[in-house]
């Protein structure tokens, strides 16, 4: 995860420019850290939740991950489940994974399914950034 690129999901690799709708990932290293950034954009859904997965899935999980959501307009179970079992990963692997800029649709997700309180969430990836190691904004 540690080089800066961007991805694209939907149906196949189409991307939102078609009109199919998904996900954008655009991975962001923090500079002299083990952290990454990564930047969410569109429709967290079944169809679309690849690209998030396969960034997730990149590197030995025991740097920091914070995955700003604050592009996301919506996210579904799948979604849900991948960045729950992302976490549980890199807890294991002695990393972690924060999340930041929950938006109300979103948010509302996570605090239903009781995943609000799980994760540590930010308000803002400056935030999430500044307090590393303290308790989320939850």
């Amino acid at each position: 995860m540690r080089n800066e690129e961007r991805t694209e999901g939907g149906e196949g690799d189409l991307p939102d420019r078609f009109g199919v709708g998904g996900v954008s990932v655009e991975v962001r290293p923090v500079p002299d850290s083990d952290t990454v950034v990564l930047v969410l954009a569109g429709e967290l859904d079944r169809d679309s939740v690849a690209p998030l997965r396969k960034q997730l899935e990149r590197g030995d999980g025991s740097g920091r991950v914070i995955v700003d959501c604050s592009g996301l307009s919506f996210c579904d179970s799948s979604g849900l489940n991948v960045l729950l079992r992302a976490r549980l990963r890199m807890l294991e692997a002695g990393g972690s994974l924060d999340l930041s800029g929950l938006r109300p649709p979103v948010d509302r997700m996570f605090d239903i399914t009781g995943a609000r309180g799980i994760f540590a969430v930010y308000e803002d990836t400056d935030e999430a950034l500044s307090r590393h190691g303290h308790e989320g904004g939850g």
